[in-house]
């Protein structure tokens, strides 16, 4: 147990735990914040922190949200919480902190574990200390879990260091509230200077430091969104910083208050940014990939896409339900305990996934597949049955398709096989070729349908509109059907959206349907489809770059018109 690890049994007075949840990227949760997460009986935090902190928490947490308005005078966020009643405890701190003290105190009490997430780190980019005070005056215990700063967080993420080996004296600095003293103190200093504002205040805090000794031409990043595929960087001095995001058509923004780490001194120079800028320069960074799958087919794809920076979007255009007619599959099933196969065969997750939902019915489970052979027709399919607990003994070795595992299989031979039959549960629409290559090695096949395919409901409106009106960068269609269903339920792709096809059957499917097909996977799976998006994303971003153009996004430009592929 670590030195922070909260014992088993509930505290008999509650306990609160202030957690910083980092400046936006959910993998820089720490693992003691993880933890505490999952210990949770209540999370208090604003929505957008929730957000990034739900998926760790238990299932039945109580979730308490706060809205964060601005306050006029200052322009700090200052959470507004509900006062449960009218007595508070937590005399002697400003108002806000008392509210939300009290609040987080009521929910202590009663032995619940509290968690109040904040965003960056509780120390640093909030001022969390007062809760903390209002929670020491009532007696209620608490415990602290840092959190990566947005000023630390930030720089690192936009390719900006903040030291180097010859050291550097490094400034933190939040205009907001930075007095004419302050501003002495960091335009005096030849060191970095890292300043919290608003995006439509960076250059009056530029301004500050030239007025208070800064040089003009001293480097300057401004760094909006940081952490998230939402990023954005600018790279200017203070004297051009100005003018830089007024030619980036940045401001004048409704959204000038969005908050922006700066970093002004030699570190953030752009020489030194164009090699050090590891996660804006990711192949499909801030891209709007469509994945055409339901979320429990699209988990590693979709953690991929992620990978390359991309901003997968799941979209099931498919249902699976099962068969009209069940009692072939009960036949089936109950054949595999009495010894009726030599082989069963799994064509997907759906396949595997039904049969274990009939073993479950029964009362069966893995023990039941001792003594027959299993095939997997692909990685994915032969996951799925490794998490049943069943590892497959042939998985095709080559192409990952039917076609592959037929290459694997071996021939019927009466002498080592004391049972010629295999088991193949499928969907009602697969094609016949594993079934017909399997009888002409000799075997027998009960070629059964373990479940029914189904147009998906359409997605949300909001869905449809993006797709058909060019709000994705590209989509990947896996299969003819996910072209086809797609096409059906949501509408065409817009043109200006890259489309990514698995094979050349489904890039001829995309066609028909008037999409030019730009990636093709080299061989049919999908996690090469997703490489290859990538290496499209890698070329398309070079060539920009050579050409003197900004890297865009394909949703950022909208051509009149949508050429074909070339067929020569």
């Amino acid at each position: 147990m670590s030195p922070t690890t909260l014992p088993a049994a509930r505290p008999e007075h509650g306990h609160v735990t202030f957690l910083g949840a980092g400046p936006g990227d959910p993998g820089l949760l720490t693992l003691r914040a993880v933890e505490a997460l999952g210990n949770a009986d209540v999370l208090v935090a604003e929505p957008d922190v929730l957000d990034m902190i739900q998926t760790h928490a238990r299932p039945g947490v109580s979730v308490v949200p706060t809205e964060v308005s601005s306050d006029a005078s200052t322009g700090a966020g200052a959470p507004q919480l509900t006062v449960v009643d009218g007595t508070s405890t937590t005399v002697g701190v400003p108002a806000a902190a008392r509210d939300a003290a009290h609040l987080v105190m009521e929910a202590a009490r009663g032995g619940r574990r509290v968690v109040r997430a904040v965003s960056g780190d509780p120390g640093l980019d909030t001022d969390a200390a007062e809760e903390m005070l209002a929670c020491a005056a009532a007696g209620v215990p608490f415990e602290v879990v840092p959190g990566v700063a947005a000023a630390t967080g930030v720089p690192a993420y936009a390719g900006v260091p903040l030291r180097d080996a010859q050291g550097a004296d490094v400034r933190f600095v939040d205009a907001r509230t930075a007095s004419a003293r302050c501003w002495t103190e960091v335009g005096a200093s030849d060191g970095t200077v890292v300043v919290s504002t608003a995006l439509d205040s960076v250059a009056a805090a530029a301004a500050e430091l030239v007025s208070a000794g800064r040089k003009p031409d001293t480097p300057m990043t401004v760094t909006v969104a940081g952490t998230t595929t939402r990023q954005r960087t600018w790279s200017a001095t203070l004297g051009t910083i100005a003018q830089t995001l007024k030619q980036a058509k940045v401001l004048p923004s409704p959204e000038g208050g969005r908050p922006v780490i700066a970093v002004v001194g030699e570190r953030s120079a752009p020489a030194r940014r164009d090699q050090l800028s590891w996660f804006e320069s990711k192949p499909l960074f801030g891209w709007k990939v469509l994945v055409p799958r339901t979320k429990e087919q699209a988990a590693s794809l979709s953690d991929q896409l992620r990978s390359y920076g991309a901003v997968p979007h799941e979209v099931p255009t498919i249902a699976v339900e099962p068969p009209r007619t069940p009692q072939q599959m009960e036949r089936a099933v109950k054949g595999l305990v009495t010894g009726r196969y030599e082989w069963i065969a799994f064509t997907s997750v759906n396949a595997v996934k039904a049969v274990r939902e009939k073993f479950e019915e029964y009362g069966l489970d893995a023990r039941a597949f001792a003594g027959i052979k299993v095939a997997a027709v692909g990685e994915q399919t032969a996951a799925a049955l490794i998490d049943f607990g069943v590892k497959p003994d042939l998985v095709p070795s080559g192409e990952q398709s039917a076609a592959g595992l037929l290459e694997d299989w071996p021939p019927y031979d009466p002498v080592f096989d004391p049972i010629d039959r295999v088991f193949l549960p499928r969907a009602d629409i697969a094609t016949e070729t594993l079934v017909a290559g399997l009888i002409e090695l000799g075997w027998e096949v009960d070629d059964v349908t373990a479940y029914r395919t189904v147009r998906a409901s359409p997605p949300p409106q909001e869905t449809r509109e993006a797709i058909k009106g060019g709000g994705f960068d590209a989509v990947l269609f896996t299969s003819s059907s996910t072209v086809r269903n797609l096409v059906g339920i949501a509408g065409k792709p817009h043109n200006v959206t890259i489309i990514a096809c698995i094979g050349p059957a489904t890039a001829k499917t995309a066609e028909e349907h008037g999409l030019r097909v730009d990636v093709m996977a080299p061989e049919p799976s999908v996690h090469k489809l997703a490489e290859a998006l990538a290496a499209f994303g890698t070329k398309r971003r070079t060539a920009a770059l050579e050409a003197g153009d900004p890297v865009t996004r394909p949703s950022e430009r909208r051509p009149g018109a949508r050429r074909r592929r070339s067929t020569t």
